[in-house]
């Protein structure tokens, strides 16, 4: 039995192997981009909700974009604070900036997706960027990186949405961390050509290419997926580029307590449930060989059997899934997640499993 055991322990690395080296490897060994800018009209699209004081903290930054020819669509969702008020006052201080108001609706109440759908109808240019309200660009240069990733044929351009970093918070490292190895993935696959999600923080595409999906039309009632359930219909692989210069990045304040980050990945998850089959089986399946590797080596040396073996196996596993997460997190400048990695994947790995249950059981809070 314990041989037996043994040998599936050997075959789960060996999928380990498979996915961390051939598949993240795409992107964790990649190349440096090759910067382009192409001037572009450009709309940037920022859905607000009660945001006030993150939009008097990072519009500044937006508005100061060093690009040629750029507007800035601003949405106030039904906000119940100043936020309208602030937005009216950028419209008539930037002549850029075009305000779209947002009533509530009851057959579309507190829809995100609503909201976005109408800021889209009256951008001005075809090329749209989103990003939210409580996130800012890295660099004044945002806009120059991301045209020059547009080409022809390639009309979705998937960027990294970074969370800020917090002296002396392991949680903020548990959350860098995570966003590494979820960046690692969806990059991955979509040089792989199979693209299956973005991020909202930092993502641009065709007008076109929105209204060849009609839209959110096909997923309007779920209420998150804003972001990846569009990119998980409208990708190809002959369709969307990754950008990951660092020039390109965004920020954004992390959660500061476990229970507020374990609700963000809970409505994660919750979205994901909709993605495609392949999709659905590829990411289950690399957390099923997460979970299956450690119960395993925990099991396997709880009874001492071939125990030199086993240590040599978890050993080589922590060998490239480190040094492949490490090149990952190079790139986006969150090497210092890596000095915590095995303990870190650790606690990531029991959290996905808790929001695994958790989700079963119960519905996770959605837009406000």
């Amino acid at each position: 039995m314990l041989f037996i055991l043994l040998l599936v322990f050997i075959g789960i690395t060996l999928i380990q192997l498979v996915y961390y080296v051939f598949i993240f490897g795409r992107f964790s060994f990649a190349k440096k981009q090759t910067i382009q800018p192409k001037k572009l009209p450009i709309s940037i699209i920022i859905c607000a909700k009660n945001e006030e004081e993150n939009i008097k903290k990072y519009f500044p930054l937006i508005a100061a974009q060093n690009y040629p020819d750029y507007e800035i669509v601003l949405i106030d969702d039904a906000s119940s604070d100043e936020t309208l008020e602030l937005f009216e006052a950028y419209e008539k201080e930037y002549a850029n900036v075009k305000l779209v108001k947002v009533q509530n609706n009851e057959a579309f109440w507190g829809n995100k997706k609503f909201a976005l759908t109408l800021g889209i109808k009256a951008a001005k240019n075809e090329y749209l960027v989103f990003t939210d309200a409580d996130c800012y660009p890295v660099s004044n240069d945002w806009l120059l990186q991301i045209s020059s990733q547009f080409t022809k044929e390639k009309t979705i351009v998937l960027g990294y949405g970074a969370y800020e970093k917090v002296k002396n918070s392991f949680l903020n490292k548990i959350i860098r961390f995570d966003a590494v190895v979820n960046v690692t993935q969806y990059f991955s696959w979509a040089k792989l050509g199979k693209p299956y999600m973005g991020v909202g923080r930092n993502l641009a595409y065709k007008k076109s290419e929105f209204f060849n999906v009609r839209g959110f039309m096909d997923h309007m009632k779920i209420r998150s997926g804003d972001d990846d359930l569009f990119i998980n219909q409208a990708a190809t692989a002959a369709n969307t580029e990754i950008l990951f210069s660092p020039e390109s990045f965004t920020q954004t304040a992390p959660k500061t307590t476990f229970k507020d980050w374990l609700s963000q990945k809970r409505r994660n998850a919750a979205t994901a449930k909709f993605y495609k089959g392949f999709d659905q089986f590829q990411l289950g399946f690399f957390l099923f060989s997460q979970v299956s590797f450690f119960v395993l080596a925990i099991l396997l040396l709880t009874f001492q059997y071939q125990w030199i073996i086993i240590t040599s196996i978890i050993g080589f596993r922590y060998l490239f899934s480190w040094i492949t997460l490490g090149y990952s997190a190079s790139k986006l400048k969150e090497k210092d997640v890596m000095y915590w990695y095995p303990i870190i994947e650790l606690i990531l790995i029991f959290t996905q499993v808790i929001v695994f249950i958790k989700n079963i059981f119960s519905k996770p809070v959605h837009w406000k």
